[in-house]
């Protein structure tokens, strides 16, 4: 497969956002696509202050800098991702909204096209089977924030080529990134972990055993954990955290993997964590926004 000069991304949220960060801070053109035009304002003025943040730091120089952002380009239309050598869909954790999304990239994308997911735990097989592509679709996850954290996460669906795989790890390695790879089970590897302590965090809130404080403080004081699993449930947000609890408890068909009520209570009230300024904690109140050290 030929060098990839051109990323897609689809999805301007935090995690598409960082994404397209990555891609054009390592010298490829990307596009960076949402439906939602305010989405691709915000994540330009959020690209460019993270870029901005990464020069003042030395990180990286203000001429890469500068050249990342000539190199972002936006869309709202999904045809314009026809030149991409890899588009990366970073969209709703939804298995049958990513498929319709696949299916419609399918009869976009080039023909050479690898057509990844930044899926955090559907099967990788499903959703290369809404193409005619199977060997070319591969599950490509990156962590939140995708600049900062280290870790990439490959998965192989069961028709994934040799070629894509080498050239998906290729395209990470080139991120400056730590790769591991995960067989195509629910929650792969990380979230297969994660999540379930996560989710063990929201029963000891539940059923009384502890504030959320020192829940937190017990696991970062504890077990020398960066954040407190609440805090960052909230950084997530607690609608993928649930997502990912139901599609665990599905696939693996394994009660311990049963979303607590609370975390299910949570996201029926809109409390979904940072990014709608509730969660387990109250951002709107400065006195009780925690301090997260990702």
């Amino acid at each position: 497969m030929a060098e990839m000069k051109c990323v897609g991304v689809i999805g301007a949220g935090q995690m598409g956002s960082g994404i397209a960060q990555l891609a054009a801070t390592s010298g490829l053109e990307v596009w960076l696509m949402d439906a939602d035009r305010d989405a691709l304002s915000r994540a330009t003025a959020a690209i460019s202050s993270s870029v901005k943040r990464f020069v003042s730091k030395g990180l990286i120089s203000k001429e890469v800098g500068d050249d990342a952002m000539h190199r972002l380009r936006l869309t709202s239309n999904l045809e314009d991702l026809s030149s991409a050598d890899i588009i990366v869909e970073a969209i709703v954790e939804s298995e049958d909204i990513k498929k319709k999304l696949f299916k419609d990239l399918d009869g976009i994308a080039k023909s050479s096209a690898i057509l990844a997911s930044n899926t955090s735990s559907i099967s990788i097989t499903r959703l290369a089977s809404a193409t005619k592509r199977p060997s070319q679709v591969i599950g490509m996850h990156f962590m939140n924030p995708p600049p900062i954290m280290k870790l990439v996460e490959i998965i192989r669906g069961a028709d994934t080529s040799e070629e894509t795989f080498i050239a998906t790890k290729a395209l990470a390695e080139r991120f400056g990134k730590t790769i591991v790879c995960s067989q195509d089970y629910a929650g792969f590897v990380v979230n297969r972990i994660l999540m379930p302590m996560i989710n063990e965090a929201f029963h000891t809130l539940y059923t009384g055993v502890a504030t959320k404080e020192d829940i937190d403080s017990g696991m970062k004081h504890g077990t020398n954990h960066p954040m407190g699993p609440l805090e960052l449930a909230d950084l997530i947000g607690l609608d993928v955290c649930l997502s990912v609890m139901k599609v665990l408890h599905e696939g693996l068909g394994d009660s311990k993997y049963a979303p607590c009520p609370l975390l299910v209570q949570y996201v029926d009230a809109g409390r979904l964590g940072r990014k709608r300024g509730v969660g387990v904690y109250d951002y709107r109140k400065a006195t009780q926004k925690p301090s997260p050290r990702l």
